[in-house]
């Protein structure tokens, strides 16, 4: 029912993919009836004007009984074989799957199902009628099939008691640890009921253990005592296990990582060229595309035109459509697409061509590709790149910065926020040299302005975490990334005899690691947060970082100042930028309330 399914299968059928979608329908979405989830309560019903026309566009349907051994051999035996021949999708619904046990342990189905259709389900069992048909075919006797489901049910018993023996002996192990030390405390009469819970404790999680032990902790302070040893060692033990266990592997650890790829800083001459920002990434697209042969990029209106900004113009001819190619306005499954490429060792740079579209492809992002190599413990990783370009141009779906959801929403990849084309093209460099995902925004009024283009494009990199100083000062530092850079100069241009520091953080995840900001912050003790999303968003997000993370709220003498976009979303035209977006002027209103505090 949801869309991801319905921009798949146009998409598949639209580009002849030779995929196998499986539909295994038990008739239910949990509880809801499939009469209320799909039109003519049938998937491949619905799905009619997907069929193959007499322009042999379209795509292959099947469908096959869930209980039926012999006819689903014989479907997924033809369809894969006509998927692989005529090279297009084909879709296999499986109908009259039943649910042993409903859709989860905590919730029967016999809340919803009539008796007829769970007596229905017990009689037609896919694995009742599976033994039925090894029976019928003397592949077995029926003798033979209750031994083994015997031996099967015995044996993972046995197992079952095994892994969780196996499991439970270091808890076991640790609770006893930790009553020695409850045992040590004796004297104090207060701790006895903290040492009968963790007595009461029935197989109890390594983490309920610890709690106990916390308490204890917290409990023998307030008492006016001294913490053990023993006690201290156990609770920092533990914490370093659940840091071992539970937050390892967010992004690689290798020499691969974003922020391990080695420097190679800008090179000019005389002889660079000024050119347009655009002309600066198409160079290094051209460049990357030529070095990279597994490199790829796609999205809407990215191959044939070149993308709307020209990043792409005239490569699609010379690396071919197979490299560089378009899509349909299909956000999340070109999310999608690019997430199994990067799984598969290639170099997708997926586009989402409005910083505002992200919301429809945020849910693979976010749940897939940022979490990637956390969810399998470093096994599987995804390097994909997302392009994108906001912060500000004209209307309210074209002006979008909203880099608080970005970074609450996609830890696990690396969030590139350049301040202009050259310094984009140095973070595509180090993503494309490293395993870790990423998606970097570019600004999307700055395509035309000019900028001096490095000697070496595609080779130097700009690395992540590390915020470039722009201007030199000692009364306040303002930080800020992307297109306020740019404002920020001028605001200050515009304040002779202040002296102002100004720090573009290049990217918001990893966020200054090398603590630049704080560095500056000893020096000028007042600080402004700027930024294009709304208020508490990124800025929030920077000043936690700065001023509680990195302790920089020692070093302030005012309070510090964040200056946002308004709550609303910006205004269509150019007076709804100006009242919606900082502007130069309100920067310099800014600084001057901060320095006259």
């Amino acid at each position: 029912s949801e869309g991801i399914f319905w921009e798949t299968l146009n998409a598949a059928t639209v580009a002849r993919v030779p995929l196998c979608i499986v539909v295994w329908d038990d008739g239910y979405g949990i509880s809801v009836p499939v009469e209320l989830q799909t039109t003519k309560g049938s998937i491949s019903k619905a799905l009619e004007g997907f069929l193959i026309d007499e322009e042999d566009n379209g795509i292959l349907i099947y469908t096959a009984k869930a209980w039926d051994y012999s006819e689903m051999i014989n479907v997924f035996d033809k369809a894969t074989q006509k998927i692989r021949k005529q090279h297009r999708p084909a879709l296999i619904h499986i109908q009259g799957c039943t649910q042993p046990q409903g859709h989860s342990t905590s919730g029967s189905h016999e809340r919803y199902k009539s008796k007829e259709r769970l007596e229905w389900e017990i009689e037609y069992d896919g694995i009742l009628k599976m033994e039925e048909w090894i029976v019928s075919n003397s592949i077995a006797d029926q003798e033979t099939l209750d031994s083994i489901k015997k031996e099967a049910k015995t044996f993972v018993k046995q197992e079952s008691k095994k892994a969780w023996k196996a499991y439970q002996e270091n808890i076991i192990e640790k609770r006893a640890t930790l009553k020695n030390i409850y045992n040590s405390l004796s004297s104090i009469t207060e701790l006895a009921e903290l040492s009968s819970d963790l007595d009461k404790m029935l197989e109890p999680t390594f983490g309920e253990v610890l709690s106990n032990a916390r308490i204890l902790g917290h409990k023998v302070r307030t008492l006016g005592y001294e913490v053990p040893e023993a006690l201290s060692l156990f609770i920092d033990e533990g914490k370093q296990y659940g840091l071992d266990n539970y937050h390892t592997y967010l992004y690689s650890n290798t020499d691969k990582s974003a922020i391990n790829i080695p420097i190679v800083d800008k090179a000019f001459s005389e002889n660079s060229k000024v050119v347009n920002g655009y002309q600066v990434i198409n160079t290094f697209f051209d460049k990357a595309f030529e070095k990279y042969p597994n490199t790829f990029a796609f999205g809407e209106d990215v191959g044939n035109i070149g993308d709307v900004n020209q990043g792409f113009a005239g490569l699609q001819d010379k690396y071919g459509s197979d490299r560089i190619f378009d899509t349909g306005i299909r956000e999340w499954s070109i999310m999608g697409q690019a997430i199994g490429m990067a799984m598969r060792g290639l170099r997708p740079i997926a586009e989402i061509q409005y910083l505002d579209y992200l919301i429809y492809g945020l849910a693979p992002l976010t749940d897939d590709l940022a979490t990637l190599r956390y969810r399998s413990n470093n096994l599987q990783m995804a390097p994909a790149i997302i392009r994108s370009r906001g912060h500000r141009l004209e209307g309210i779906w074209h002006a979008g910065s909203p880099f608080g959801l970005i970074c609450g929403s996609l830890r696990g990849m690396h969030v590139c926020v350049p301040r202009n084309f050259v310094q984009a093209a140095g973070m595509y460099n180090t993503l494309l040299k490293s395993s870790d995902p990423a998606i970097v925004v570019e600004v999307l009024n700055g395509y035309r302005i000019k900028e001096k283009m490095p000697d070496n494009i595609g080779e130097y990199t700009v690395p992540l975490g590390v915020p470039e100083v722009i201007v030199e000062g000692d009364d306040l530092t303002i930080v800020t990334y992307g297109p306020n850079v740019r404002y920020a100069q001028q605001a200050i241009e515009n304040l002779p005899g202040l002296s102002i520091e100004l720090i573009d953080v290049q990217t918001l995840i990893p966020f200054d690691l090398e603590h630049i900001i704080v560095e500056s912050l000893k020096k000028t003790n007042r600080i402004l947060f700027l930024d294009e999303d709304v208020p508490g968003g990124s800025t929030g997000y920077m000043m936690q970082k700065v001023l509680e993370e990195q302790g920089g709220y020692f070093y302030l003498d005012a309070k510090p100042h964040t200056l946002s976009a308004s709550e609303n979303r910006t205004a269509f035209g150019s007076d709804g930028d100006y009242f919606c977006k900082p502007q130069v002027e309100d920067i310099m209103d800014a600084i001057l309330k901060v320095l006259e505090e």
